[in-house]
């Protein structure tokens, strides 16, 4: 009892006060007898003991190097075994606890991952893990950027996985544009979520292009296709002309809804300052009418207003391309609030800009890339699920015709007269 408690105290004076130092001592002794006993394991024998079968010899320790784990790092000498015969283990000994070369725990790894993604920039991660870590611990920016090449393999993988699983039945498309490379103009990412038979939604594509050009959207759409997508019955975008032209081409039969606050802000631009928050709301309750009749009385009155004031080229944006803003009329009013606008995907991009803005810009298009799509996936836990659920998707996927918003009929199921 006394030999215990003399102990206690002498680890407790060598720790300075510091709990810290108390539980990484502890910490790094039981890993140093973790070792110890791995190597006794494998030669099947403990220090000057002898062993029926030769297994090798133990050979002192490789040189010491700190091991990052949690929020710490501790100091560690793995310990080395010659002369293995080849029929006991044809690599040598190789620990299983300390891998070789390895610097830091997995669980630490996913953490310094799981910060960079939480917008901590690479530059800021040495000086403040330093403090934590110790002047000696295996940290630097260049350390972080190595650890996002897990990333990329987490990414093709994802990009290249069957989407034949699900169906469909609206998808919104945008492009997010990031400061990479050497180039001055940045980097476009074209983006697409998709909405599936549960109302859940889940990103389908996220592509570097150029600019956002037809070429460039046809690849995304074509690559959807060839891993098992179904035209979606819907498609909500902005007016990229690239995009709506790769649709026709690639899903002909998807019906477009164009977005009512990029038309807002298209009609804004071309009438003063003075006339803009008058347009802004006058707008807004055009597309919040109950009926499509309604919608387009009261986008009469909007136009006749603005050849009143003498704005004629706003009151032609309003007219342009009508039918593209009053196709979600066709679909289930509880959808009305996620068809009208692109917001579900610019709600995406907002979170993507608040990140990206931290890195500045990267130096690599790659970088860019997998960054943004890590990000996503982290916010996608997040995402609202359609209004109605499963239930009202199921009637958008059967093919049951609604008509202002509402329900107008319901094919009879099997054994039923028509």
């Amino acid at each position: 009892m006394g030999t215990r408690y003399q102990r206690t105290v002498a680890v407790t004076s060598t720790a300075r006060g510091s709990l810290e130092e108390v539980v990484w001592a502890g910490a790094q002794e039981m890993l140093r007898r973790a070792l110890e006993d791995e190597v006794e394991r494998f030669l099947q024998r403990g220090p000057y003991e002898r062993s029926e079968e030769f297994r090798g010899y133990r050979n002192g320790t490789h040189p010491e190097r700190a091991i990052g784990i949690g929020l710490g790092s501790v100091k560690v000498r793995v310990p080395r075994v010659r002369d293995v015969p080849e029929t006991v283990a044809p690599q040598g000994f190789q620990s299983q606890v300390v891998e070789r070369y390895q610097r830091r725990s997995q669980q630490q790894q996913l953490l310094f991952q799981r910060l960079y993604l939480e917008g901590l920039s690479s530059g800021d991660f040495e000086p403040v893990f330093r403090e934590l870590l110790g002047g000696e611990a295996p940290l630097s920016e260049s350390t972080i950027l190595r650890l996002k090449t897990t990333w990329e393999a987490e990414y093709e993988e994802w990009r290249q996985r069957e989407l034949g699983e699900h169906r469909y039945a609206y998808v919104w498309f945008d492009g997010v544009y990031v400061g990479c490379g050497q180039e001055r103009e940045k980097t476009v990412l074209l983006c697409v979520l998709g909405a599936r038979e549960d109302g859940q939604k889940e990103l389908l594509a996220l592509e570097e292009g150029y600019r956002e050009s037809t070429a460039s959207w046809s690849g995304v759409l074509r690559s959807l296709r060839e891993r098992g997508l179904e035209a979606p019955l819907l498609a909500v975008g902005d007016g990229a002309l690239g995009a709506w032209k790769a649709l026709d081409e690639v899903f002909p039969a998807t019906r477009r809804q164009r977005c009512w606050n990029h038309r807002v802000l298209n009609v804004q631009d071309q009438v003063p300052r003075r006339l803009q928050p008058e347009v802004r709301g006058r707008l807004r309750e055009v597309w919040e009418a109950e009926t499509r009749a309604e919608c387009e009385s009261r986008r009469d009155l909007v136009v006749a207003w603005l050849h009143g004031e003498g704005q004629e080229r706003a009151a032609e944006t309003v007219l342009r391309d009508w039918e593209d803003f009053v196709s979600f009329y066709d679909f289930p009013r509880e959808h009305w609030l996620h068809l009208r606008t692109s917001n579900a995907i610019e709600s995406v991009f907002a979170g993507v800009r608040l990140r990206t803005r931290v890195a500045k810009r990267m130096h690599r298009r790659e970088n860019a890339l997998y960054l943004v799509f890590k990000v996503i996936e982290r916010l996608g836990r997040n995402w609202r699920a359609l209004n109605g659920g499963r239930t009202v998707m199921a009637l958008v996927l059967g093919g049951e015709v609604f008509k202002d918003g509402v329900l107008q009929r319901s094919r009879p199921t099997e054994g039923q007269a028509a």
